[in-house]
């Protein structure tokens, strides 16, 4: 059985955190795991920074109208499907599948990009 997810999720964090470690062995994988995230912090930083550097607010208000405009397609096509009052077929599921992935893509994508400002990554002008 298949399952689909329509709404925006966070992964979880599933650590390993054993409980029988003396204290000091601790504060070294701390440290180390520390000096990890910076690391990756950095690296998210630099290539997502250089790669993305021509971000403003502008870009955001645009992404936001084409994400609105994928939703309204998505319910304008259900909304039509309904309203024909035939059977469904496999083609009209099909078209109403792209317009709910398209949906999907450009929201989930708005909110990396949105995390991407709260974490540093990108700079807005």
């Amino acid at each position: 059985m298949s399952t689909v997810q329509t709404s925006s999720y966070r992964r979880t964090r599933d650590h390993f955190e054993p409980e029988d470690t003396d204290p000091h062995e601790q504060r070294r994988v701390r440290g180390l795991l520390e000096q990890i995230d910076y690391a990756a912090f950095v690296s998210n930083r630099e290539v997502i920074g250089q790669t993305l550097n021509g971000i403003d607010a502008d870009t955001f208000q645009r992404l936001a109208v084409m994400t609105a405009s994928a939703r309204a397609k998505w319910a304008a096509e259900t909304v039509r499907l309904l309203e024909s009052g035939s059977p469904v077929t496999p083609d009209q599921t099909a078209r109403l599948t792209a317009h709910r992935t398209a949906y999907e893509e450009l929201a989930e994508a708005y909110e990396a990009m949105r995390r991407m400002v709260e974490r540093g990554y990108i700079t807005i002008r």
